[in-house]
């Protein structure tokens, strides 16, 4: 049975500088542009290479792995996913078990992603990481699970929480 591994990725940091767009078109603010090349970044340092990424639609998420994947050392195949866009933790969920790539990257929309990274922790998950994305899962943070067997029998609970990272961890 092979150990997978599934990145989630908190869109990067956007503007709020124009009042009259819609929130699904609201682009990357400078904080943000200057975040998501550094989680790239750290993602080739580590050698956490997706194979896929699945992206929610909105401007902000593409923008952010845009300027990730630029960052990683080899292409990675992206599927813009419409149900990502501020999707909720079980939506998050049915999406990851339709995955057939061993290492996956999600990136995606606050509450919803928080709420799915804190509810799939399970048995041998870092209590450390878990308290800290409990207290806060900020833009362009990352968490770093493995979980072991197929993302079709993935559920709540079952996979195990290794790692944090946060752009102000990055210097």
């Amino acid at each position: 049975m092979p150990t997978r591994q599934l990145l989630i990725l908190r869109h990067a940091k956007s503007s709020w500088d124009d009042p009259k767009l819609d929130d699904f078109d609201r682009p990357l603010a400078p904080r943000g542009l200057k975040t998501a090349p550094l989680i790239g970044r750290e993602l080739s340092r580590r050698g956490w290479l997706p194979e896929l990424a699945l992206v929610s639609p909105a401007l902000r998420t593409r923008d952010t792995w845009r300027l990730v994947t630029q960052e990683l050392p080899k292409h990675v195949s992206a599927e813009f996913a419409e149900e990502l866009y501020e999707a909720a933790a079980g939506a998050i969920l049915a999406r990851v078990r339709q995955v057939k790539a061993t290492n996956l990257l999600v990136i995606g929309h606050n509450p919803g992603l928080q709420n799915f990274v804190l509810r799939l922790a399970g048995a041998g998950s870092d209590r450390d990481v878990f308290k800290k994305i409990e207290a806060k899962f900020p833009t362009t943070a990352l968490a770093r699970f493995t979980v072991k067997g197929d993302w079709a029998n993935l559920d709540f609970g079952g996979a195990r929480l290794t790692h944090f990272v946060r752009p102000k961890d990055l210097g």
